[in-house]
């Protein structure tokens, strides 16, 4: 029994194999201790060595297997079959790889800067720089991936030879069909870089008011105020023009209109909004004013204009100032509320005789 199995073809490849995945094992946790110490000092290569870990323990003994199965002779049976086999475990498991290498290396670089805070305006520029770009990587590694696996088959080699052997209108057909995926692509580059948006970035875009809540390879949700959801592709950002309110920072000059009679004195209401704005938190402290910027044949427009951090707050501290002016005329100058004035002696007709437009006046 000992002899014919000393003298079995595949004894000598099967020895190889049971010497190679422990040695390929042993690298793996060898490899694997000093790569997280070398890598401790910098966060992001560490969290990508800690999410390739897994992965690795399998990549290592699959590539220990294909030199076993290489130099392995060609006469053996089936070595064919298990060489294809193996050459496609490999590439689907170096091809995860790849992406948990990727995904690791993002959450190192996010973790990094944390968007969480008050002042976030560069963690949210290297949070969609990262997520974007990964997502790019991670779908060009995908499709590379793929196309390796296909081209270990003969049938496929000759399916592409052939589609490219006639390829003219079946390329136009093609190109014109994935033009919105190239393009896409293109514009996830160009935000990525550009950043035109970022993540949590309060944009204005097709009349809604919302902020940026993800972006992904080929889209962009927007969550409106009223916790809807906008779609809108890459490209639009860069083919259509938006409102971007945190683009440089999160701070805002806000505006509030009140309309007041003539005879209102501006006096008391500026000193009224100086209380209003200086009591109020959502107030930055940086900016605000009152001024009548304009006069109509029954009105005048008195003007507002205060600071806040963000957006949030500045919609806030507009609503807390126009409800305390209202509430201030309401209680100290009602008189002086807008209101149409309709004056007896203005219907009279100028041409008329006093005694006639005695007589046509109204009774008062």
């Amino acid at each position: 029994m000992t002899e014919e199995i000393l003298a079995h073809p595949w004894f000598g490849t099967w020895l190889a194999a049971f010497v190679g995945v422990p040695l390929a094992l042993l690298i793996h946790r060898v490899g694997g201790l000093v790569l997280m110490r070398v890598t401790r000092p910098t966060p992001a290569l560490h969290a990508m060595v800690v999410n390739c870990k897994a992965m690795a323990r399998l990549v290592l003994p699959l590539v220990a297997l294909l030199l076993v199965f290489q130099a392995a002779p060609d006469n053996l049976r089936f070595i064919g079959s298990v060489r294809h086999f193996n050459g496609l475990l490999l590439i689907g498991a170096t091809t995860w790889l790849l992406v948990k290498a990727i995904n690791g290396f993002a959450d190192g670089v996010l973790a990094q800067h944390p968007h969480d805070i008050e002042d976030n305006l560069h963690a949210r520029r290297v949070l969609t720089q990262t997520r974007v770009l990964a997502r790019t990587a991670i779908t060009m590694v995908l499709v590379a991936g793929g196309a390796m696996m296909l081209m270990t088959f003969p049938g496929a080699r000759q399916v592409g030879a052939s589609l490219l052997a006639s390829a003219g209108v079946i390329g136009i057909v093609a190109g014109l069909a994935a033009k919105p995926v190239f393009s896409n692509l293109i514009a996830g580059l160009q935000i990525a870089l550009a950043q035109p948006i970022r993540m949590d970035d309060v944009l204005v875009v097709e009349g809604e008011w919302g902020r940026v809540e993800e972006i992904t390879g080929t889209f962009v949700v927007v969550r409106i105020w009223d916790d809807r959801r906008l779609i809108l592709p890459l490209s639009y950002f860069i083919e259509k023009p938006f409102q971007n309110w945190t683009r440089k920072s999160s701070q805002l000059l806000g505006a509030v209109f009140v309309y007041v009679d003539y005879g209102m004195p501006v006096a008391p209401l500026r000193a009224e909004v100086e209380r209003i704005v200086k009591g109020a938190p959502e107030w930055d402290g940086r900016f605000f004013n009152l001024q009548v910027t304009d006069a109509t044949e029954r009105t005048m427009q008195i003007r507002v204009l205060c600071t806040a951090g963000n957006s949030s707050l500045a919609f806030d501290l507009r609503c807390k100032v126009r409800e305390g002016l209202i509430d201030f005329m309401q209680r100290e100058y009602p008189q002086f509320l807008p209101k149409m004035r309709i004056e007896g002696d203005a219907m009279q007709p100028a041409s008329a005789a006093p005694s006639l437009a005695q007589d046509a006046a109204p009774p008062r």
